[in-house]
């Protein structure tokens, strides 16, 4: 009898020493993640983060997950980032303004992210065995860890965080973001795999080179736009190809159109000829008035009739907002310019125009 509880305690023993084992190798590169993470800025409130991602994750096993809800979509993010840990995170949601130009030759994306709610960003670096490296910008406070680095907890929370970024670039120098529309959530039920809002961003950031391959990347999946809103993208490629990827809401099933545009808010771009300034237009939109300040001050010249090297940020700052708590799409939380020539980012936070993070993709150095 005692020959076989110790037979059984030495099983147990063992069968607990391997799943320490394989908790520790499947956690090493996720542990090393969350140690990357650094404060940036130092504010009194919300501030600007980085990480760098060394985990494997697989953008086939989160589509393979089986998306059709917000939960199904939070499930798939957890059990791909945060396997056998019990976390809760809740869906994102986003707002903003995007642009492209160019200045001494280099071709830019300009992006403020308005959001009602008060956030952190978090900049992320991503290296993917098997796909382009990239940086982009999450909100914190979608995961609960606008001061991420006060507790583990709040740590791993950031493990997320490549599958909740709301804009970003890669090597290729293809930009991209996501925008806040007024229609009904698209979720389209083709028969092909589901892709979810922000899964698109890290698809295209991972895998597209131009933007002719990022409209062909999303129109290979069906989308189902998160948080109970509906959503257009805004993507740049180096050579300057700038369109609005927009899911049709007057055609059935929805289907994925794209309209070449230098500039848009939260509107359809392929229906911009439905949309007045200064109101909501229904499905169509609103946030003209902001379309139209950014078009303005990128059609400025200098005397000599050259673009101003600040064009961008002039850009940013008549589009940027104040806080308005009735308005979902108020609050610029960031403003950046993305090169897709030199690969490079300068970053604001919170309106804070004096205040540039430089950050540059060719090195994944800071200078602040």
């Amino acid at each position: 009898m005692k020959r076989m509880l110790k037979r059984i305690l030495v099983v147990l023993l063992v069968l607990i020493l391997l799943a320490v084992a394989g908790f520790g190798v499947l956690y090493a590169g996720r542990l090393r993640t969350v140690n990357s993470i650094e404060q940036i800025t130092a504010y009194d409130d919300y501030n600007l983060y980085r990480m760098d991602v060394t985990y494997d994750y697989s953008i086939d096993d989160v589509i393979n997950y089986g998306i059709t809800d917000n939960q199904s979509m939070i499930d798939a993010i957890l059990k791909e980032t945060l396997p056998l840990l019990p976390v809760r995170m809740k869906a994102p949601n986003y707002g903003c303004s995007a642009f492209a130009t160019v200045s001494d030759g280099n071709i830019l994306m300009g992006r403020n992210y308005d959001f009602k709610r008060d956030t952190s960003a978090m900049l992320v670096y991503c290296t993917p065995k098997d796909g382009y490296k990239s940086v982009a910008l999450a909100a914190l406070d979608n995961i609960s860890a606008n001061q991420p680095d006060i507790s583990m907890a709040k740590k791993l929370a950031c493990l997320t965080a490549p599958f909740i970024c709301l804009d970003g670039m890669n090597e290729k120098g293809v930009s991209i973001a996501v925008l806040t529309l007024d229609s009904e959530p698209v979720n389209q039920s083709t028969g092909k795999q589901k892709i979810f809002t922000t899964l698109a961003i890290r698809l295209v950031l991972d895998r597209a080179a131009t933007t002719q391959e990022a409209v062909d990347l999303l129109d290979s999946y069906d989308m189902f736009a998160t948080s109970g809103r509906d959503y257009h993208f805004f993507v740049v490629d180096a050579s300057g190809d700038a369109r609005v990827l927009e899911y049709d809401p007057e055609q059935e099933g929805r289907p994925l159109r794209w309209t070449a545009m230098q500039a848009i808010t939260n509107f359809y771009g392929c229906y911009a000829y439905m949309v007045q300034p200064n109101q909501r237009n229904g499905i169509y939109g609103h946030g003209k008035e902001r379309y139209d300040a950014i078009m303005e001050v990128l059609a400025m010249r200098d005397p000599d009739g050259d673009i101003p090297a600040d064009i961008a940020w002039k850009a940013l700052q008549a589009a940027a907002q104040d806080p308005s708590p009735n308005d979902v799409t108020s609050n610029t939380q960031w403003s950046l310019v993305y090169d897709d020539t030199d690969l490079t980012a300068q970053i604001v936070i919170r309106r804070k125009w004096g205040d540039v993070i430089h950050y540059d993709l060719n090195t994944n150095e800071i200078d602040g």
